[in-house]
């Protein structure tokens, strides 16, 4: 039986993450609005007021929650987590104060995985401590997120491996203190064993940031966030590779999977939060001499926003459901479905609730045309959704069986037919 249920001491923990991110983290975003500013240790001040919420996550057992108990955090479960992230994505700099922003949730999971206890030590702990904040480099210019055209290698010579080649879109490289990088290392083996991951000092030599590239609903008087970065034979110990030889393209699942469900659990909130404010506009706001809440237009496009968000809310709560509790890889096709709906839920919400707003709307003054800015963002982050379309398509096309003779299974004369043969003194 599916249960979403929790225990009232867990609720009361909801409770208190509601008003502590609307009163403190949404403050945070007021004030330090930058981009990337929630990952920028230059940032002095924005760190004094940061450090002591943090604090207050942790007293509260809130801390980096999306880590299990096996690999060093409170493992709580996906559903919980869903829970929690819902609130925390209303906020820019949320993830940041309970220590569940992207990439780092992702390369804190692969370390905890995969890393020996040497790179724990140096880059787990003080990660997961927020002290630090990390990159994955794995896209690359010529090929997006396809591994088959992935042309960055790294070779061994000696008692080092040689890294050499470009990435894309490296997401906080600038401001990283560690990247995790996939590099080519058997180009005639096949793709899942093709690739190996290693993890790199940012001060290594070699690493050159090309340019940091922005994006839509980003400030371009600021630096993009993610990098294009040139390895020229960057090297590194043989002790720098994560897992074996080969096993880039597995540790790279392993990370990609959680963040896809993670970032469908934060899109709930954010659109949660677009809903407050058409409930609010249409209630204060006044046209043609009623309410804007008394315009059949405008209830329609609210009621159809509360339905399609309490349809991936069920989604995604269903897909976490299954992490919890069946076995490993289950939920593979229902984190697919939520990594598509995804971006489509949130532009179709947040469009409603820019057409609502008029001309405030699409303003700097309110947050819905930044976030509309990302709307795309979303549905290309953890790879293109087109591609989660086509594997959802095919993997419910392998239980469908082909049809013996002309007509569809369905087709009423031939059932009404046999309905006949079997039943012959009915009619």
């Amino acid at each position: 039986m599916i249960d979403f249920s929790i225990e009232p001491e867990f609720q009361a923990k909801l409770d208190w993450m509601n008003r502590f991110v609307r009163e403190e983290c949404e403050t945070m975003d007021l004030l330090w609005p930058q981009q990337g500013a929630c990952f920028d240790s230059s940032i002095t001040r924005a760190r004094q007021h940061l450090k002591p919420l943090q604090e207050q996550v942790k007293a509260q057992g809130l801390w980096a929650c999306h880590l299990g108990r096996e690999l060093g955090g409170p493992g709580y479960g996906q559903i919980k987590l869903a829970l929690m992230n819902e609130i925390i994505g209303r906020s820019n700099w949320a993830p940041t104060v309970f220590g569940t922003a992207a990439p780092d949730t992702g390369n804190a999971e692969i370390l905890a995985m995969f890393g020996t206890p040497a790179q724990k030590a140096r880059y787990l702990q003080p990660l997961m401590d927020g002290d630090i904040v990390s990159s994955f480099s794995m896209t690359e210019p010529q090929a997006g997120s396809d591994p088959s055209e992935f042309v960055c290698r790294a070779w061994r010579e000696g008692d080092e491996w040689v890294i050499d080649g470009e990435k894309w879109f490296t997401s906080n490289a600038r401001l990283a203190t560690f990247l995790i990088v996939m590099a080519v290392t058997a180009p005639e083996a096949r793709i899942t064993e093709r690739m190996s991951m290693f993890i790199l000092d940012a001060r290594t030599p070699g690493i050159e940031i090309i340019r940091n590239v922005g994006i839509a609903g980003e400030n371009t008087n600021e630096p993009g966030g993610h990098a294009y970065i040139r390895y020229n034979k960057v090297r590194v110990p043989l002790d720098h590779m994560l897992g074996a030889p080969g096993d880039g393209f597995k540790v790279a699942q392993a990370r990609l999977g959680g963040g896809r469900i993670h970032h469908a659990m934060r899109t709930v909130g954010r659109c949660q939060r677009a809903i407050d404010m058409m409930l609010e506009r249409a209630v204060s706001r006044r046209t043609r001499g009623r309410k804007l809440a008394d315009h059949q237009f405008v209830q329609g496009k609210i009621a159809d926003s509360i339905i399609e968000l309490e349809q991936f809310r069920l989604l995604v709560l269903k897909t976490a459901w299954i992490i919890d509790t069946q076995p490993h890889g289950a939920a593979r096709n229902h984190i697919g479905m939520c990594k598509v709906a995804m971006a489509r839920v949130f532009h179709d919400i947040i469009e409603r609730a820019l057409e609502i707003h008029g001309s405030l709307g699409i303003s700097l003054e309110m947050p819905l045309g930044n976030w509309w800015g990302g709307v795309m963002a979303l549905a290309f982050a953890d790879g293109p959704t087109d591609v989660h379309r086509g594997q959802i398509a095919r993997s419910f096309l392998k239980t469908a069986t082909p049809v013996e003779g002309i007509f569809p299974t369905e087709h009423i004369p031939t059932r009404r037919a046999a309905a006949i043969a079997r039943y012959p003194d009915a009619l």
